[in-house]
């Protein structure tokens, strides 16, 4: 053998149309898959190139230096010029999960919410770690409410359910053990990675609220009105 400049693996994959019923490949769904792959994994890139019919072959390539900020700006679209705050995004590894958390969110002005979450790249409905993202915004929004006086102290504290208007947020994590619920392993049980991930969004959207506040007003104040009125 001789010397070669750089390595790599070529997979061939023809479907078996008795297995899969339809063995038609889809542009569009391979190119939604690798643009989610090529967010969720920082400094990637993917070519995905159709040569099924030589005179209409096309290809895109799928690179994006930001990451998941630039996932937000990618779900958000054209709101994204009407976003009143800048993207919240941080990476944390946590030996408690053993596995890491990459988060990345912000508020619209819109009343939609678009969230996404995965684990080891793979998209989930919901899970564990969703249920620590939505703990940890509530409770560093209640404690940031109740120290400017925002809220009073027969308020109740804003409750999970109460965040989502204008949020558009992606949630990854990266466990080296991960445990999933269900028949279609869409939703992640990891009980520890709850908490870690809870914590790290408290400590960080908390930081963040205090270093202005003026940019913290203009999520707080949309939040506490829509928690009074419903």
């Amino acid at each position: 053998m001789g010397t070669v400049i750089g390595s790599g693996t070529t997979i061939t994959f023809w479907p078996d149309a008795g297995i899969f019923g339809a063995t038609e490949f889809s542009f569009d769904g391979l190119e939604e898959r690798f643009r989610e792959l090529a967010f969720l994994n920082q400094g990637l890139e993917i070519s995905l190139t159709d040569l099924r019919r030589l005179d209409e072959s096309h290809s895109v390539r799928l690179h994006f230096p930001g990451g998941m900020r630039d996932f937000v700006d990618f779900l958000d679209g054209h709101t994204a010029a009407h976003a009143p705050t800048e993207t919240i995004a941080f990476e944390r590894e946590d030996p408690r999960m053993a596995g890491e958390m990459d988060i990345a969110f912000r508020w619209c002005s819109c009343p939609d919410e678009r969230v996404q979450s995965f684990a080891n790249s793979r998209p989930t409905i919901g899970g564990t770690h969703m249920v620590g993202f939505r703990n940890g915004t509530a409770a560093a929004v209640t404690a940031y409410a109740r120290e400017q006086g925002l809220l009073t102290p027969t308020d109740p504290d804003i409750g999970a359910d109460r965040i989502g208007a204008g949020l558009t947020a992606v949630v990854s994590v990266k466990l080296d053990h991960p445990e999933f619920e269900g028949s279609t392993r869409g939703v992640l049980g990891n009980a520890e990675v709850r908490d870690c991930v809870e914590q790290a969004v408290q400590d960080h959207l908390g930081r963040w609220l205090n270093e202005d506040p003026e940019r913290a007003a203009a999520v707080i104040d949309r939040i506490v009105q829509g928690a009074r009125r419903d």
